[in-house]
């Protein structure tokens, strides 16, 4: 029997679309958004019966509703929900524009958790459904100017981890998805830098300000959604679900990195304690 699945973020050329067409071509429904439906035209004409594009800006809690509404009125019920949207953010700490983190968290943090609020009821109801998080390696460990970046899916990795425990005994599954590098246009209109303003920041963080996407990434957006569309439905998956072989290298490399500072410290850790 067929699934519906929410797709947020599932403009063409991204992972998004990656997980939409893999979706699609296994027979399964597909609610797919964008901020612009003709980001979604090239995926629902391929798809009309299977596909329902709709406009979804990740800050507007209306539309979200409005989401889920049509998702029930053309296809019956929510299945899985991949909060897949979001963009990234350049800049040092000290230039941040406070109006822009305030969106890069509404769109990249508050967006997926109101969109889990409005999905829940559904699965909860059933008793079943998944829910997957898209994060980034940069939620294991920061680089120079991606502080902002990196701390909102830190926390929406943390997020997924909490509602992971809270929704496991109701039967409904979550996972956190962690893509590396992929050859996408998130290096393009996905990607928005600060105005450079301090000086002393031109041979760091200014470096990375205007990089041009070569579109030289080693991850393959199709292989990313075929293997999402297995794991939604694998009697044993991860809970995160690293995808590329950077994203395996970053967490090992992190891992070992904390392990061994901890333990190189373990001794003035251990001093806080009461003396027993």
């Amino acid at each position: 029997m067929s699934k519906t699945w929410i797709i947020t973020g599932a403009s063409a050329g991204g992972i998004g679309e990656g997980i939409a067409r893999a979706v699609l071509s296994h027979g399964d429904n597909a609610v797919i958004t964008a901020r612009s439906l003709a980001k979604l035209e090239s995926i629902a004409n391929d798809y009309p019966e299977t596909c329902l594009p709709v406009a979804l800006d990740m800050a507007n809690r209306d539309q979200m509703k409005e989401v889920v509404v049509k998702t029930v009125e053309k296809f019956g019920t929510v299945d899985v929900l991949i909060n897949n949207a979001g963009h990234g953010y350049r800049s040092s700490v000290e230039e941040g524009e406070d109006e822009a983190i305030r969106e890069l968290f509404e769109t990249n943090l508050f967006g997926p958790i109101n969109m889990i609020k409005e999905v829940l009821p559904i699965l909860r109801e059933k008793g079943a459904g998944v829910i997957m998080n898209t994060t980034s390696i940069a939620a294991e460990r920061s680089a120079i100017g991606s502080g902002y970046y990196a701390s909102s899916k830190a926390a929406l990795d943390l997020l997924t981890d909490g509602l992971c425990k809270e929704l496991k005994p109701l039967g409904i599954r979550v996972m956190v998805i962690e893509p590396g590098s992929f050859r996408t246009h998130f290096y393009d209109e996905a990607l928005k830098s600060a105005p450079l303003k301090v000086d002393a920041y031109k041979d760091s963080t200014w470096k990375n300000a205007n990089a041009v996407n070569k579109r030289q990434q080693p991850g393959n957006p199709a292989k990313a959604g075929e293997l999402i569309y297995k794991m939604a439905y694998a009697e044993e998956a991860p809970f995160r679900l690293l995808l590329g072989a950077d994203a395996v290298n970053a967490v090992v490399t992190t891992a070992e990195g904390r392990i061994e500072e901890a333990n190189k410290f373990a001794e003035f850790s251990k001093s806080t304690g009461f003396d027993e």
